[in-house]
């Protein structure tokens, strides 16, 4: 058994979702979202070394040793699968291993939003799950593929940096490549995608031109793309994708965004009232008639009102999400203020001191 399975056993018995290794710390470990200490003595340069190295395949060390950053994927056997990130940094060698549930949990478990069996059931189009790091947007997505794989006859081509949730065939059938293994990148992997015949490609990260403008493509073709960005809301959302491409291009892409985004869901986690886990809460976009001219003109600033105007058809604002969530009291004020985008909208629930603060 390699030297890091204890501590990764350790973090799980403790309820953590991230390991956190870094020099001149003892392990640490994000439980319900907050970092705690784990036993063990501080480490060193010498002993992340040797931690990490045991585990890792050759090739990728020596990726990790020419780029100076690695993500691959990592299992104990019966136990859990881990997303691990390899990182330099001023101190010397850190990583964050993130555990992947060895189920997948399905949308009913998850208690996602309704609208999401909908946008499973769409034909073509461009979907965005969006969210910080450590949203569960992955978590979404997983249950959203496996929606489709319990209840379509697809074929469905994931693109991941590295494979993180794997799907066994059950109606549909899919294909799992992994960047650095499979391809040499996410552009490649989604050009290879699209001679391969896919019904529904699935994007994990969406961060370069050329990836955004192949996922265009794919959807503007008449396929179905699922991708992720790290955006809190709709409005962000579309502003990142054009903002990707030169003041040139934008235009275009403006008119193919228009034609193609079927939907943008926004996903943030918030630390329960009783301090026992975390709550999703949701922001929902759909397609409707005036969205196509609301992003060709670039009045992107209407979203809010038309999200807000369309509560019947599915659609939700964060902020609405959040004020039901406190209602409910599943979270508290300070959690909501927080997350909220208009924060006005919480302060009357805040106590007289924090408001001081």
């Amino acid at each position: 058994m390699a030297k890091l399975d204890s501590q990764l056993r350790m973090m799980l018995e403790k309820g953590g979702s991230d390991l956190h290794l870094a020099v001149g710390l003892p392990p640490r470990a994000r439980v319900h979202g907050r970092l705690e200490n784990l036993d063990g003595p501080e480490l060193t340069i010498d002993s992340i070394t040797r931690l990490l190295r045991e585990i890792c395949p050759d090739n990728r060390w020596q990726q990790f040793m020419t780029n100076r950053d690695l993500d691959f994927a990592y299992e104990i056997e019966g136990l859990a699968r881990f997303r691990c990130n390899y990182l330099d940094n001023h101190y010397g060698i850190g990583a964050v291993f993130r555990q992947i549930p060895s189920t997948i949990l399905t949308m009913e478990q998850l208690n996602l939003p309704p609208v999401l069996r909908r946008i499973c059931d769409l034909r073509s189009g461009l979907v965005f799950v969006t969210g910080p790091t450590g949203s569960g947007k992955s978590t979404t997505l997983a249950a959203m593929i496996d929606h489709i794989n319990r209840s379509r006859v697809k074929h469905i081509v994931t693109i991941e940096d590295p494979v993180e949730f794997v799907h066994q065939n059950n109606k549909s059938i899919i294909v799992h490549r992994e960047v650095g293994e499979h391809s040499k990148s996410f552009g490649q992997a989604l050009r290879g995608a699209m001679r391969a015949d896919p019904d529904i490609i699935l994007v994990g990260e969406m961060r370069e031109l050329e990836t955004i403008k192949l996922a265009l493509n794919c959807a503007a073709m008449g396929m179905l793309v699922f991708g992720t960005l790290h955006t809190n809301n709709a409005p962000k959302t579309i502003d990142r994708v054009i903002d990707v491409f030169p003041a040139d291009q934008q235009p275009q892409i403006r008119t193919m965004l228009a034609e193609c985004l079927s939907a943008v869901v926004s996903q943030l986690l918030c630390r329960k009232a009783d301090g026992k886990g975390r709550l999703a809460v949701h922001e929902v976009l759909l397609r409707s008639e005036s969205l196509p001219n609301i992003i060709r003109e670039g009045q992107i600033s209407s979203l809010r009102s038309l999200i807000q105007g369309s509560a019947g058809e599915g659609m939700m604002l964060m902020d609405a999400t959040l004020k039901k969530a406190l209602e409910n009291e599943e979270i508290t004020p300070m959690e909501a203020y927080m997350k909220a985008s208009d924060k006005t909208l919480f302060m009357e629930y805040l106590p007289v001191d924090a408001i001081l603060d």
